[in-house]
């Protein structure tokens, strides 16, 4: 007959309320802003998009998915005259399609770089700078000891930091505390894959309901469903070969912010 185990002497109740356990979803020592998906808060350490860190969106192409997921937290992320620091977005921002978001123009900076160095600068700039809003920095070509220095910035940065980068990053080790993969599902939805977080891995996929909302108020109810075909669905291994298709920009300025017209 074997004998039992001895059983565990309970902590002291300061102790137990500090000890977190690899297997439970970590906490967030920053604050956070609500992402606007309910069930996408209820996966992410903190309830939110972290502030003082950085957070990498990695989508199978640029300028596809990016908006339809931060657009909900928008109102939060500019409130008490917060900005949107864009750098080096591969497609002009469309100032009527954000003010739909809740986004005057005066609210939107909009920073062109055209090399990955200049990128990089221009980025660690601004979260130097801490400013009251959001960042959103393009960089496809960022390295890891890079992401690694500027999640060191962003400890210093109130702001929410987002870094958009091919899903084909995925096969790099990062810095990034938070790395969430997101592709098109069916209709109207987002498919979202929590590939890094504090606390307890996540395999499965969250589906996302990712109509605008301006949208929803003018669409017949046939089209709140569509059905898309599946190999029109991209995969989050599909990966994007065209470098344009990355974030790259055409040759401009070094670092330049343009006014966006009314």
């Amino acid at each position: 007959m074997r004998p039992c185990a001895p059983e565990p002497w309970p902590l002291p109740a300061h102790v137990a309320e500090a000890l977190w356990r690899g297997t439970d979803l970590g906490g967030q020592a920053a604050a956070t802003v609500p992402t606007g998906f309910p069930a996408l808060d209820a996966q992410l350490p903190g309830g939110g998009w972290p502030r003082r860190s950085l957070t990498e969106l990695l989508t199978a192409q640029a300028a596809v998915c990016e908006w339809r997921l931060l657009g909900p937290a928008i109102p939060a992320l500019t409130r008490e005259r917060g900005r949107l620091y864009l750098v080096a977005p591969p497609k002009e921002p469309h100032v009527g399609g954000l003010a739909q978001l809740g986004l005057g123009v005066d609210q939107l900076i909009w920073i062109e770089a055209a090399t990955p160095a200049d990128r990089l600068w221009a980025t660690e700039q601004v979260i130097k700078a801490d400013p009251t809003g959001a960042i959103l920095s393009w960089l496809p070509q960022a390295r890891p000891e890079q992401i690694r220095r500027l999640q060191v910035q962003a400890h210093g940065c109130e702001a929410p930091v987002f870094l958009l980068r091919p899903v084909t990053a995925l096969r790099d080790a990062s810095a990034a505390p938070l790395r969430v993969a997101v592709a098109q599902g069916t209709g109207w939805q987002l498919k979202v894959r929590i590939a890094k977080r504090r606390g307890a891995s996540m395999d499965e996929s969250l589906q996302l309901q990712a109509m605008p909302g301006q949208l929803a108020r003018v669409l017949p109810p046939r089209l709140n469903t569509i059905p898309v075909p599946a190999a029109a669905v991209p995969s989050f291994r599909m990966e994007a070969a065209d470098a344009r298709a990355l974030g790259r920009i055409a040759s401009s300025p070094v670092a330049v912010a343009r006014p966006l017209a009314h």
